[in-house]
């Protein structure tokens, strides 16, 4: 029986880029073609891995699970991470709740929104209906950390007065 021969070395030959397209490609390594199309492939399964990428506040139709005609919740607890919001006291407000003055536990402390399908909560920075306004439509709003207020400033622990409305 013949002994088997030693495989031969594999032969490559390469050149090392050059010039100023390669300069780039030199200092973070070669691309891969194939890596493109998995990228959106990859955000969308990373995405529905994460769990409460909405929050745990309730879905806006579950404010009239019981029969009840909720126009919004309002939460005095947000939190950075989504699935720890609409959390601690609750003010749930009745369609047509007209309150230019919110009680004083109240004032400037609601962080979290939740309003009810059909409904509008419309909402300002200072007491007597006065200051910056902004209308919510039907939705989840876990943080008002998102939402601008003027130039600087965002809507959590910034509102004094609101008005709910459903149609």
């Amino acid at each position: 029986m013949p002994s088997p021969s030693p495989p031969k070395p594999l032969s490559r030959s390469f050149s090392l880029p050059t010039g100023r397209a390669h300069k780039r490609e030199r200092e973070l390594g070669p691309r891969s073609v194939t890596m493109f199309p998995l990228c959106p492939l990859l955000l969308t399964l990373a995405l529905a891995a994460v769990p409460g990428v909405r929050g745990s506040c309730p879905a806006s139709a579950d404010l009239n699970a019981n029969g009840t005609r909720t126009c919004a919740k309002l939460y005095d607890k947000s939190d950075p991470y989504y699935e720890n919001c609409c959390a601690g006291a609750v003010l749930s407000l009745e369609s047509g709740a007209d309150l230019p003055y919110l009680p004083s536990d109240w004032t400037n402390v609601i962080s979290s929104i939740v309003v009810g399908q059909r409904c509008e909560l419309t909402v300002w920075s200072r007491r007597g209906k006065e200051g910056k306004s902004r209308k919510f439509s039907a939705g989840s709003y876990p943080r008002l950390e998102e939402y601008r207020r003027g130039l600087f400033g965002d809507w959590s622990n910034a509102i004094s007065s609101v008005y709910c409305s459903c149609k």
